[in-house]
């Protein structure tokens, strides 16, 4: 019979690539996950990973089991989810991880519909940029993720995840005072090629929204300066130390003295906002006035 608690550490592995990883993610130390995965080697008989210089991969037999891993494990998601409400688990603590912005957005004025609604539940709000909270809800960390479709993203259909859709914003132009096309009524984003850029750091889903979008306008953006606070961003913008696009409700209530900011023309990058449960947990007592509340208050 196969262990459960295994299989996590199966998943942890193949999400993590290194043992190290994994083991740091289930708060476990590297020698034990590996005595785990040779238990569970001799449960299934056979070789499930394999060790290189790059880390760990799955052999065929061991990326069989993940399919059916992640199958089992929403299963025993939803198991939980019921005895829970069997329980009348109506009382409890949430943990959501979320970027700041979205914090702002959604999850602030969702703590305040749910502390009306169901008073009962008590929200956690941890800040993590929308490429941390995906594996923390992953690794059990928190419950619920608010994050930013980016490029290397799990996608909508993960069998790992339910993803709700939250809201899009678009980016608009951020360029200083004294800038050629501050005048203008719309940015070209091609007009920008040759000017120094400031913007987030490689990793965060932003950086990945404005190099595909200079990438669409047929150039790649030179970026001088790196920030993932987009106070910071706005601020060296008007030191006129270059140009950038910002999400528009990352603009909201900032000092703007010393920049112009602009629509950009044609069809605006944009970010994609959503929740992300474990697959299994999205009917859990405690978990579906969260995200029904998260809903609610991006709609409207």
């Amino acid at each position: 019979m196969i262990e459960a608690r295994r299989l996590h550490i199966l998943r942890a592995v193949a999400d993590h690539r290194t043992v190290t990883a994994a083991a740091a993610a289930l708060y476990l130390t590297p020698s034990a996950v590996s005595q785990q995965l040779a238990a569970l080697e001799q449960e299934t008989g056979h070789r499930l990973v394999e060790r290189g210089a790059k880390g760990v991969r799955l052999t065929p037999a061991g990326e069989i089991l993940l399919g059916h891993t992640n199958v089992v494990l929403a299963q025993l998601e939803r198991a939980e989810a019921e005895l829970a409400a069997y329980s009348s688990g109506e009382a409890g603590t949430v943990t959501v991880a979320a970027f700041a912005t979205g914090i702002a957005q959604v999850v602030a004025p969702a703590v305040t519909r749910l502390a009306r609604l169901a008073p009962g539940i008590r929200i956690r709000v941890q800040d993590a940029e929308g490429d941390a909270s995906l594996p923390m809800v992953l690794d059990r960390q928190v419950d619920v993720a608010v994050a930013v479709e980016y490029r290397g993203a799990p996608p909508a259909d993960d069998p790992r995840l339910i993803h709700v859709p939250l809201y899009a914003e678009p980016f608009d132009a951020v360029v200083p005072v004294a800038h050629r096309l501050a005048g203008a009524d719309e940015v070209p984003l091609a007009e920008l090629a040759k000017d120094p850029w400031i913007g987030p750091y490689p990793g965060n889903p932003c950086h990945e929204v404005v190099v595909l979008a200079c990438e669409n306008a047929g150039f790649q953006p030179r970026l001088e300066h790196s920030s993932d606070d987009f106070r910071a961003v706005v601020a060296l913008a008007s030191a006129d130390a270059g140009v950038a696009l910002v999400p528009r409700s990352a603009l909201r209530g900032m000092d703007l003295t010393g920049v112009v900011v602009r629509p950009v023309d044609g069809v605006a990058p944009t970010r994609r906002v959503f929740a992300a449960v474990r697959r299994g947990t999205e009917e859990h007592p405690l978990i579906r006035p969260v995200l029904d509340a998260l809903t609610e208050v991006a709609r409207t």
